[in-house]
C-alpha cells in the first residue's frame, strides 16, 4: 500500500483528505503539531505528533513509513492574524514548508501536492478568476502561499520534485458521513458562524457591509465543499503518479454566493433564525471573488459533487448539530 505523508492532517481540509486517501487505497500518515489541529480528527492512518520545522522528525517519518509522496496542508491560515504576526506566519508556512521540501529532496520523495490559496491573486481586477490572473498577494498569509509555490518551482529545478499547487477558494461544509467537520478556534468563516448563531451558541452574526454593488448589497464568495477539495488532492496524486508535469490550478464552485444568500440557506436547512447585526464594510474586502475551475476539470477530471450551497450548509449543520 502506498504511504502518503499528510502534513497538517489533523486540520480541517487535511483530515478530510486523509479520509479520501484511505478510501482510495492509500495509507495516509499524518504529521501534525496539534497547534490548531485536533487529535480526534486523525482516524485513517498512523499519526506522528511533530512540527514541520523539525527536520529530523520529518526525515524519520519519511523513512519509517516509506513515504512515496507528500500532501502538504500544515499552515497557519488567518489573514488578519498574519497581518498582526507576520513572523509567525513566515516561520511556520515558509520555513516549515522549506524544511518539508528539503527532507523530501534528501530522502528521494519526488511528488508533492501543495495546499495553496486564491489569496495569492490579491485583489484581482476580473471575475471569474482563472490561472492567467496576475498573482499579487496583499497579506502575509497570501504571500506565504505565493512563496510556497515559488519554492516548488526551485525545488523541481534542483531536485526534480514534481508538484501540483491547488489554489482553493472558500472551503466549506463537512464530511457527508458526519465524521469530520470544521472546528476552528477562533472561528472566522461565515457558514459555521451563521450556524453557531442559529444554534444560539453565539449571540449574533456580524454582517460587514450591505451596500456593495451586488444583487442584494452583500459581497459574493465562491464556496467549495471540503469533500470536493479532498477529492482533488487524490486526483492530483494520481496525475503525478501517471507522470504529469508540475502545475498549479484553482479549485472552486465557479459560483458566487452572497452573504445574505448564505444566511438564508442556513435558515432554510436549519429551520432556525440567524440573528444578524449589520456593520460597515471591512477594509480591503472585495466585492466578488469566484473561480474558473476549467483547468482542474481538464487536467484532473475534477467535477465537484457537493459544492452547491444547499449541500454545503446541510452537511455543516448536520455536523455541528451532532457535536
Amino acid at each position: 500500500m502506498t504511504s502518503i505523508l499528510v502534513t497538517g492532517g489533523a486540520g480541517y481540509i487535511g483530515s478530510h483528505t486523509a479520509k479520501a486517501l484511505a478510501e482510495s487505497g492509500y495509507r495516509p500518515v499524518v504529521l501534525d503539531n496539534l497547534f490548531r489541529g485536533h487529535r480526534s480528527a486523525v482516524r485513517y492512518g498512523p499519526f506522528v505528533e511533530a512540527d514541520i520545522r523539525d527536520s529530523e522528525a520529518v526525515r524519520q517519518t519519511i523513512r519509517d513509513h516509506k513515504i512515496e509522496a507528500i500532501v502538504h496542508f500544515a499552515a497557519l491560515a488567518y489573514v488578519g492574524e498574519s497581518v498582526e504576526q507576520p513572523g509567525l506566519y513566515f516561520s511556520n508556512n515558509v520555513e516549515g514548508f522549506r524544511t518539508v521540501l528539503q527532507m523530501a529532496a534528501e530522502e528521494g520523495v519526488g511528488k508533492v501536492v501543495f495546499s495553496s490559496s486564491c489569496t495569492t491573486y490579491g485583489n484581482p481586477d476580473r471575475v471569474p478568476i482563472d490561472e492567467s490572473c496576475p498573482q499579487s498577494a496583499v497579506s502575509p498569509y497570501g504571500d506565504t502561499k505565493l512563496i510556497g509555490e515559488g519554492l516548488l518551482r526551485w525545488f523541481e529545478d534542483a531536485y526534480g520534485i514534481r508538484s501540483v499547487a491547488l489554489r482553493y477558494f472558500n472551503a466549506a461544509g463537512a464530511d457527508p458521513d458526519g465524521e469530520l467537520g470544521e472546528d476552528h478556534d477562533p472561528e472566522t468563516h461565515l457558514i459555521p458562524n451563521a450556524i453557531l448563531a442559529a444554534m444560539g451558541r453565539k449571540p449574533t452574526l456580524s454582517l460587514f457591509g450591505a451596500d456593495y454593488p451586488t444583487r442584494d448589497g452583500t459581497n459574493e464568495r465562491d464556496y467549495v465543499h471540503v469533500a470536493d477539495l479532498a477529492s482533488a488532492h487524490v486526483a492530483s496524486l494520481q496525475y503525478l503518479h501517471d507522470g504529469g508535469s508540475s502545475t498549479a490550478m484553482n479549485l472552486g464552485s465557479e459560483t458566487g454566493s452572497t452573504v445574505r444568500e448564505v444566511i438564508a440557506m442556513v435558515e432554510a436547512v436549519s429551520g432556525q433564525t440567524v440573528p444578524v447585526v449589520e456593520g460597515p464594510r471591512r477594509p480591503g474586502d472585495a466585492v466578488a471573488l469566484y473561480a474558473s475551475a476549467n483547468m482542474a476539470r481538464s487536467v484532473l477530471g475534477w467535477h465537484p459533487k457537493h459544492s452547491d450551497l444547499k449541500t454545503i450548509c446541510e452537511t455543516a449543520w448536520q455536523w455541528h448539530s451532532g457535536r
